[in-house]
């Protein structure tokens, strides 16, 4: 028990609740130092199952470590202590804690051996996120969280029907590879799907993330896909559907993320696109393709926090998210700006940013395993990403037209939590093997050759000059763009509107007719009841002259 106790994961969910009822200096000192210390701890559980304990004639593990947990649980306990740097100035007490509950959850998720036990701090994410969203206080926060845990819940209970029909088929309750064979596995797929963003509702992210705060935005981006993406690296590698699923994602992201006007929406659409990346990596299965996958998971959380931090900060110094209503702020907020340029390089794949050695080498494990189809959509998907993230991005929101708008920097915490991210966007980078001695695989991947250095730019120039060609297509206006989410934010309440319209329509044309029928059921009962004459003791000749009548009656219809 002693060891379960230090679980960084249970360490952080604790101290995080405990935030609320300290005093405002040691709240400052907790945001900083919890992270920390659940880093700390991550580094000090030994590999192998660490702690277990039985339930119900079944073996749970609550905590279980590999390269791979402690490579996502380290990413995941950075990104929190950097988010909560970044956040020192929220007032919302509710957010911060939440969102270390969140934080704390993904790491549980991690250090996970059982279904179980994957379950349950599944289902504290979805309690955390929608605390994160909902904090924000406003309406439309208030509302898009209501969407947001509906969706979850359907990922939620699909995941334990998944997980009870595993269990119930001899299985046991062990976290380990699984194959998408049987209704119980494609149940448990489908339900961390949801959470990667997949489609059919793909739509729930980038309809949830931008109405949360603008420190909100960024735990949110950091935690759910990722870990998803976690669960799948365990349980469905090789499962060729999913490189399908990525690549639909992979393209998805990228046309709506086109579309939008909310720089905090392009940036949303941008992390379905970029999941999609790792969950086409997954699908491939190899060992380069899953170092590949959970790689650009580490390097995507680092630099799309970055993005968001950036967007953030022009978000609070502004009071605006609208591309259109942007512009010229490179002015005021140099120091913004070169942090959100870091970061669009870096999701584009520039050399010597953390994008180029993480996504390099999932196309290269879709060439390795002469996957021509996937691999030449994954180039050109890349291309399509320096369009909306690399260039869009920075271009509208901090260059193009003047907006007249003159914002200074924000808040030093804020300032020294992005430089924090675009040192590490850089110095991964520069030196990708600090981050392929931590992967689950072991790496023989190059990627500073003449060819893929070339190769990259070659791709990153052109779609820049196509960029500047279609500017005139590409500026936007203030337009709502229809996703899949217009189904259950539209469709489903119109039509249950409709529905109890049409019931009440319809009882009342019937109410006549059920008045009628009650009067015949009354004019029975009141014929064949207790004290009817049909009820009431007949005597022997009384019978016996019915009985005389229905003979006479049953003759005459036999003789006709």
């Amino acid at each position: 028990m002693s060891k379960l106790l230090l679980h960084p994961g249970l360490v952080l969910i604790i101290g995080g609740m405990l935030m609320l009822l300290c005093a405002p200096r040691l709240r400052t000192w907790l945001q900083i130092g919890l992270p920390l210390l659940a880093l700390f701890l991550v580094w000090q559980i030994p590999d192998g199952v660490v702690h277990q304990l039985s339930f119900i004639d079944q073996t749970l593990t609550p905590l279980r470590s590999d390269a791979l947990s402690r490579l996502f649980a380290t990413i995941f306990a950075l990104m929190a202590a950097v988010g909560g740097l970044y956040a020192l100035n929220q007032r919302s007490r509710l957010e911060i804690t939440a969102a270390y509950c969140y934080a704390g959850s993904a790491i549980g998720v991690c250090f996970a051996g059982d279904l179980l036990t994957l379950f349950v701090f599944w289902e504290f994410m979805a309690i955390g996120s929608s605390l994160v969203l909902w904090s924000s206080g406003t309406s439309t926060s208030g509302r898009a969280a209501q969407r947001y845990i509906q969706i979850h819940i359907l990922g939620g209970v699909l995941l334990f029907i998944g997980i009870a029909g595993h269990v119930q088929s001899g299985a046991g309750l062990e976290f380990s590879a699984m194959r998408a064979d049987n209704l119980p596995n494609l149940l448990i797929l489908a339900g961390m799907l949801i959470n990667a963003g997949a489609p059919p509702f793909s739509a729930w992210l980038p309809d949830a993330y931008p109405e949360a705060s603008w420190s909100g935005t960024v735990f949110l981006s950091a935690f759910t896909t990722k870990t998803a993406v976690y669960t799948l690296i365990r349980g469905f590698p090789g499962n060729e559907i999913l490189i399908w699923i990525g690549l639909f994602m992979v393209f998805y992201g990228i046309v709506y993320a086109l579309l939008e006007n909310d720089m905090r929406r392009i940036l949303a659409y941008s992390i379905v696109n970029q999941v999609g990346f790792m969950v086409a990596g997954i699908g491939i299965g190899t060992e380069m393709a899953l170092n590949g996958a959970a790689a650009h998971a580490f390097t995507h959380i680092i630099y799309k926090a970055l993005l968001l931090m950036s967007a953030g900060a022009v978000l609070m110094q502004t009071g605006r998210s609208k591309c259109s209503e942007l512009g010229g702020l490179f002015h005021s907020m140099p120091l913004t700006t070169l942090c959100a340029c870091i970061g669009a390089l870096a999701i584009s794949s520039f050399p010597l940013t953390s994008g180029f050695v993480s996504k390099s080498m999932v196309t290269q494990a879709a060439a390795d395993g002469h996957l021509l189809w996937v691999w030449l959509l994954m180039t050109a998907a890349s291309a399509g990403v320096f369009l909306h993230a690399g260039i869009k991005f920075p271009w509208f929101v901090f260059f193009q037209k003047d907006s007249g708008l003159r914002p200074s920097d924000p808040a030093l915490s804020m300032r020294l939590a992005m430089l924090m991210m675009s040192a590490l966007c850089i110095v991964i980078g520069v030196w990708p093997e600090l981050l392929y001695q931590l992967l689950p695989f072991e790496v023989n991947y190059v990627p500073y050759t003449a060819g893929h250095v070339i190769a990259q730019l070659q791709l990153l120039l052109f779609s820049g000059l196509a960029f500047f060609v279609m500017l005139g297509y590409l500026k936007r206006t203030p337009t709502i763009t229809l996703d899949t989410d217009w189904f259950w934010r539209r469709a489903l309440p119109s039509t249950a509107t409709w529905l109890i319209q049409w019931n009440r329509t319809l009882m009342a044309m019937f109410a006549p007719l059920e008045r009628w029928v009650s009067r015949v059921v009354s004019f029975i009962g009141s014929a064949v009841g207790e004290r009817s004459a049909l009820s009431g003791t007949w005597s022997l000749a009384t019978m016996g002259l019915a009985v005389i009548i229905l003979l006479i009656v049953q003759l005459v219809l036999v003789m006709s």
